[in-house]
């Protein structure tokens, strides 16, 4: 599946909210207005887990190379995933909350 196939709408299964796809060239795997997100993916982007559970924004850090990530936890598994912030976009992620996140680590 490409990236063209993955950057789709969506309804976000935590809030409700009608998210759109990024338009910089990445592909939207969160929610900009609660950060949430589901657990589809074994490796970035394949769609392959058999999960399915809600992940939940629990913190934020700064990678050398990929800039702003949120981490998100999965509820139902525990794993914890990477997932490079959108920012710039039609629908950036909130600030308030990723620095909330940020505050809340300390």
């Amino acid at each position: 599946m490409g990236k063209k196939n993955e950057n789709v709408h969506f309804v976000c299964a935590l809030c409700g909210q009608n998210v759109l796809p990024l338009i910089n060239g990445s592909y939207r795997n969160h929610c900009p207005f609660c950060l949430g997100s589901l657990h589809v993916d074994n490796i970035p982007g394949d769609r392959k887990s058999q999960c399915g559970g809600i992940m939940i924004a629990c913190k934020i850090l700064l990678h050398a190379k990929k800039g702003w990530q949120v981490i998100h936890k999965c509820q139902k598994c525990g794993i914890e995933k990477a997932n490079k912030i959108a920012e710039n976009d039609q629908q950036s992620d909130d600030w308030q909350l990723l620095i909330k996140l940020s505050i809340n680590e300390r």
